[in-house]
């Protein structure tokens, strides 16, 4: 079901009467969203007060006073099926089709943040909101099989060693495994201390900050296993001590981890550092487990092509977080499980489809001097949270008792991603 097929043509009227959505909504006393579902969806509030029946005069009246033909009124609400209506087939409106369908494979995946209204959550008998502040114990955390395995791998880490590169998408929950590792040493009471070395602003982008470099990391270190420990002067003396505060540590039965969130913004420098202080060690034991987590850059900077990284990947485990698709209604079923509802009563069979069509996008990256361009997924939980709220609260707007393959369309495009 593509969004040219169920366009109306007063999608393409507007445009040519130079009218926006907007000062329809207003005419008709209604939200721009309801009047985007009719618009792009031919999806109609259900209220008794707010219908097909009580706004179809209203849009009439609107383009009859901006000077439309009878023509054009008469065809306003008939279907675009192949994306270009014979009664909005003008230069302009096929100028603003193809101007859609570039920007929508410009535009990135980011669906803005929001939150369930309390008419939403009453409608549906939801009483916490699923997507937000919603991780309060392991057990909240989703689980599949690639989720395990990488939940295991950084808890593997953690206890016997190793140097693991994490990679995932923003929003595709990076940070729910670094809690996840952080709440399992509590739980199992596992003699493990988390290292997370930082400074404000490292984004190479920054303007006002600066990078972590590896004196930050020996600082972190020692300040965590000796907080009133005075440090040395010189970064060769700082590495000593922390690695005689290693030693003692691991003599004592304790483990030694550094988690770095945001690294790919680590230089190279830093990340050779990183391989040095990973091979400290007391006789066959190593002293410092090192785990990194970054966005897809990361992967970019660990690759065996660089030879100036080369001893560092050879020694660093790269594993991915993939995005939800094939799990996408078991993630869904969790999620309101966790709250005491079923997904079935709020999402209808085809949304959750729709959701996996409308978080795809054309992506074109450059390695090596080569453009390569790949259809991928951001079917990524913080992208699902979004989108599934923001088609929540609209359905509750239009009176439609669950959330469809239109509404996850239209919250999608009204989210400014269309």
């Amino acid at each position: 079901m593509s969004d040219e097929y169920m366009k109306l043509a007063l999608h393409g009227i507007l445009v040519q009467l130079k009218q926006s959505q907007a000062a329809l909504a207003r005419h008709c006393r209604v939200s721009k969203a309801t009047i985007n579902l009719i618009c792009k969806f031919d999806t109609w509030p259900k209220s008794a007060k707010t219908n097909q029946t009580t706004l179809r005069p209203l849009i009439e009246e609107f383009l009859r006073g901006n000077s439309a033909t009878e023509e054009q009124v008469l065809g306003a609400f008939e279907p675009l099926f192949e994306g270009v209506h014979p009664l909005c087939s003008t230069t302009a409106c096929a100028l603003y089709s193809q101007g859609q369908k570039a920007k929508n494979q410009e535009d990135d995946m980011n669906v803005r943040h929001s939150r369930l209204t309390s008419e939403t959550r009453q409608q549906f008998k939801i009483l916490r909101d699923p997507f937000v502040d919603e991780l309060r114990s392991i057990a909240d955390v989703f689980e599949s099989d690639d989720i395990r395995y990488v939940r295991s791998a950084v808890r593997q880490t953690a206890l016997h060693g190793g140097m693991l590169a994490l990679v995932a998408e923003s929003g595709a929950g990076k940070s729910t495994i670094r809690k996840d590792l952080i709440e399992w040493i509590k739980t199992t009471g596992e003699r493990i201390e988390v290292i997370e070395p930082y400074v404000v602003a490292t984004s190479a982008a920054s303007k006002s900050g600066r990078l972590l470099v590896a004196a930050d990391i020996v600082g972190a270190v020692i300040r965590n296993l000796a907080p009133n420990k005075v440090m040395r002067s010189s970064l060769e003396a700082r590495t000593h001590q922390m690695h005689q505060m290693l030693k003692e540590g691991a003599s004592d039965g304790r483990k030694h981890v550094v988690v770095i969130e945001e690294a790919h913004d680590l230089a190279i420098p830093t990340l050779k550092a990183l391989k040095r202080f990973y091979e400290q060690e007391d006789g066959f034991k190593k002293l410092l487990s090192i785990i990194l987590v970054g966005q897809n850059e990361l992967a970019d900077k660990l690759s065996e092509k660089d030879p100036e990284v080369r001893e560092v990947v050879q020694r660093c485990e790269l594993i991915t977080l993939p995005p939800l698709d094939n799990e996408l209604g078991a993630y869904l079923q969790h999620k309101f499980k966790r709250v005491d509802a079923d997904v079935a009563t709020v999402l209808e069979a085809d949304a959750i489809d729709a959701i996996r069509t409308v978080l795809r996008r054309n992506e074109t990256r450059s390695f090596g001097g080569k453009r390569t361009t790949q259809n991928v997924s951001k079917c990524h939980p913080l992208a699902v949270n979004n989108l599934v709220t923001r088609a929540m609260n609209m359905a509750v707007g239009i009176g439609a008792k669950k959330v469809n393959a239109a509404l996850i369309h239209a919250a999608f495009q009204e989210s400014g991603n269309a």
